[in-house]
């Protein structure tokens, strides 16, 4: 059978063979990578890197690959939004997973592990400000999962369901979908950390119930969500990144876990002081316990 030749349209490389957005070659990045949203946060996980043995950017897209206790890690800034991480997820994947000379997929599939780090705001007002939060599971409110074929199959559709009947979710939003983390990655790193259900939000502002001038769509939307349970798991947060994470990595044989530290809990109104110590310490033990 004539496998597919993906067209230069559709895998689109730089002269020198790199992909377009991140600017790397395979042997550029570590089968651990670790995420974040500002690039000015590649420069502080990549402080505690032992070693440091290359960089690379191109817009906001950030790259810093070196040794960590004696494993390789990469870590890269992905910028804000779940369109962005349509961006990262689908080129690293392309980097371990497709011949880029060939553009042909690869018949040994490479499993990437993706942890990403960030910052989120608690819905749960006993969830203080500095604490990490695990997504166990990943709310999407953002759609982007919902353009790719067998969605389905990286959805939680009980849970899906279940939902969308308890908050009586307008049908002039897109479908949410709910996408599990990686079980074993959950139980090595964030084992005893806050848990439970992230939204990515498709905004900062309307979509996570923010009220400046515009008023939200349902401004009883995060009360709504405060109370909703599913087999014991609440939902803890927003943040804005990791439902196609996990969707995108689900779909394409990646592991993937997001770990958040609450910088602001929006029941009590309190915001971080300082939020820079606590999220490096965050790293630390992230770092620590992947290359344990």
């Amino acid at each position: 059978m004539n496998k597919r030749i993906i067209p230069d349209s559709e895998l689109v490389l730089r002269d020198d063979g790199s992909v377009y957005h991140l600017n790397l070659k395979p042997e550029d990045i570590s089968d651990t990578i670790i995420l974040v949203g500002d690039p000015g946060r590649v420069d502080l996980v990549a402080s505690l890197f032992d070693k440091i043995e290359l960089k690379k950017h191109n817009r906001e897209f950030y790259t810093i690959t070196g040794q960590y206790n004696g494993k390789r890690i990469t870590a890269q800034s992905t910028g804000i939004g779940t369109d962005n991480i349509d961006i990262v997820v689908n080129e690293l994947d392309a980097l371990v997973n497709i011949d880029l000379k060939n553009r042909v997929v690869k018949d040994e599939h490479s499993t990437l592990t993706f942890v990403r780090i960030g910052t989120t705001g608690s819905l749960q007002p006993e969830i203080p400000v500095d604490s990490p939060i695990a997504a166990k599971v990943s709310l999407g409110f953002d759609n982007l999962l919902n353009y790719y074929a067998d969605r389905d199959k990286a959805s939680d559709k009980d849970m899906e369901q279940a939902f969308v009947k308890f908050v009586s979710w307008s049908p002039l939003l897109h479908r949410p979908y709910f996408v599990h983390a990686d079980e074993e990655l959950f139980n090595r790193v964030a084992h005893d950390m806050h848990y439970g259900i992230t939204i990515a939000a498709p905004g900062f502002y309307g979509p996570q119930g923010r009220y400046l001038r515009l008023e939200p769509m349902d401004p009883h939307l995060n009360e709504k969500l405060q109370k909703f349970q599913y087999n014991g798991l609440r939902i803890t947060n927003y943040e804005m990144e990791s439902s196609a994470l996990y969707g995108l990595s689900k779909l394409l044989g990646h592991r993937a876990l997001a770990i958040c530290n609450v910088i602001a809990n929006r029941f009590r109104g309190e915001f971080s002081p300082d939020y820079h110590a606590a999220i490096k310490r965050t790293i630390q033990t992230v770092l620590d316990r992947l290359t344990a």
